[in-house]
This record gives structure tokens, C-alpha cells and sequence, in this order.
């Protein structure tokens, strides 16, 4: 529960295993992480995945929309739900916000995923988010029709199925939710990260990376940066892989992502909560 609305959520094994949470990006939702959970569940984590608001099958909220807000949304859903994450499993905007939210609150965790996500000051944004935080967002958005939303996810992810779309679309498919999405990239500057970016390495933790060579909204380099400032690191580059790494290549990822936790699980000396 996040201010008076249900955040929902996908999720997969014991109620009393170590809790990886999984947090999509835009254009996005809990349905990315469908083939995850299964591998992190096996792996002796329970996985949990909620849908930003405003995404997936969960309600806008009141002034939701901005970074700050889903910073907000996202505190308040573990804390409501009583989590305590163990592992962070981030992917494009995921990343963005759940790293600001987790050296806000001082987390420490065991085991970080990053995938085709950025947390750099010096960032740029790609031609899309451009659009987006522009005078022609408006424009943008209030003529995509279901096909011509299809047809852009589809450019960026060739492996894209129907279902996806469909998943994806439910972030678009109203006029509030439109707003929104302009009000997440128009938050978007940064600058914002100045305080945030030197202390990174507050997070250091056993750190798998997961990158598509093809990428081109958030570059390999950035992979390359985050394993200056996380050295205990494993990087993967999908070569035939773009941004969505999880839709284009959902077996090995999931064997990996699932693989490396439970060598984290394993290495542990003391028992996870």
C-alpha cells in the first residue's frame, strides 16, 4: 500500500528467504522479470517485483510520475510490505531510481544486478528522451496509437512479442498515464545525482552486470563505469543483445541472474534473514 493505492506486484519463492527485488524501467513492468523470478526462487531468494505506478497493472497515483515520486512509491511499498531487500535487481529507470532510494535509506546489500541502466552525472540523454523532455513530447505522445507504439517498441527490440507490447502498452494507455511519462523524463536531469554518484561505492556488494553490445540508449561504457566504482564485479555483454536484454536473450539471463545469487547465497558465512 503507497499512499492510499495497491502497488502490484509479481513475485516467486519462501516467504522466508532473502528478498531480491526486481525493478523495471520505461517502457516497462513486472512482466519483464517473468522469467527471472522462476531462476531466483530457485536460487534460494524470493524475488519481488512490483509494478511502478502508473505501470503494469498498478494505479497512478496522486502526483505520481516525477523520479522523486517514484523514489517515494517505491520506499513506501517496502516499507508497507515489510521487506527487507538483500539484492537489487534493476534494469533502465529501475536502476535510477531504486540506487537513489537505496543510499537514501542506507541499504547495504548483499548482491547488486545491473542491467542497461546509468547513474552518472555527466549522462546524456539518448534521441528519445530528448523527445520526450521537449516541446514535442506532448505531441509525441498524444498521437501513439497502439500501432505506432508497437512499432517503436518493436525498433528497439526485435525479440518484442505481442505480449509484451501489450504489457508495455499499459504505460501509455491513457491520457493521465501519458502526463506521467513526460513528468518521469522531465524530472529526469543528471545533475541531480551530483550527491549521489560519488558514493556508489557505498553499495559495493557482489555485482553482476548485464549488458547489450547494441544498446543504444544506455551504452556499454556505462557498464564499463559501474565496474570501475563496484569491483567486485562480473560483466556479461550480450553481443547480439540491445536494450532489453531480458526480452532478447530471457534464458541465459535468467540462468545467470539465477547462477550468481545463488553463489552469493552460498558464500554467505552467516545465514540471510
Amino acid at each position: 500500500m503507497t499512499d492510499g493505492a495497491v502497488l502490484h506486484a509479481r513475485e516467486a519463492g519462501d516467504l522466508d528467504a532473502p528478498v531480491a527485488l526486481c525493478l523495471h524501467g520505461w517502457p516497462g513492468s513486472s512482466y519483464m522479470w517473468r522469467h527471472v523470478l522462476p531462476a531466483i526462487a530457485g536460487a534460494g531468494w524470493r524475488g519481488v517485483a512490483p509494478d511502478l505506478p502508473g505501470f503494469g497493472d498498478s494505479p497512478l497515483q496522486d502526483g505520481a510520475g516525477t523520479w522523486e515520486a517514484h523514489v517515494r512509491a517505491l520506499d513506501a511499498f517496502v516499507t508497507a510490505t515489510g521487506l527487507d531487500p538483500q539484492a537489487l535487481v534493476l534494469h533502465d529507470w529501475g536502476g535510477l531510481i531504486a540506487l537513489r532510494w537505496a543510499l537514501d535509506v542506507g541499504l547495504r546489500p548483499r548482491a547488486l544486478v545491473l542491467s542497461c541502466t546509468g547513474f552518472f552525472v555527466d549522462a546524456r540523454w539518448h534521441g528519445l528522451g530528448d523527445t520526450l523532455r521537449g516541446p514535442m513530447g506532448e505531441r509525441m505522445l498524444v498521437h501513439m496509437t497502439h500501432g505506432t507504439f508497437s512499432s517503436m517498441l518493436r525498433a528497439a527490440c526485435p525479440a518484442a512479442s505481442a505480449d509484451m507490447v501489450e504489457a508495455c502498452w499499459k504505460g501509455v494507455a491513457d491520457e493521465p498515464r501519458r502526463r506521467a511519462v513526460l513528468a518521469l523524463h522531465r524530472s529526469g536531469d543528471f545533475d541531480k545525482l551530483a550527491p549521489y554518484e560519488p558514493r556508489v561505492p557505498e553499495l559495493a556488494a557482489p555485482t553482476l552486470l548485464l549488458w547489450g553490445a547494441k544498446d543504444r540508449f544506455t551504452p556499454v561504457s556505462g557498464a564499463h563505469r559501474f565496474a570501475r566504482a563496484l569491483p567486485d564485479h562480473r560483466l556479461l555483454i550480450f553481443e547480439d543483445a540491445g536494450h532489453f536484454v531480458f526480452e532478447e536473450q530471457p534464458e541465459r539471463t535468467a540462468a545467470e541472474v539465477g547462477g550468481f545469487l545463488r553463489t552469493v547465497r552460498e558464500a554467505v558465512q552467516t545465514p540471510l534473514p
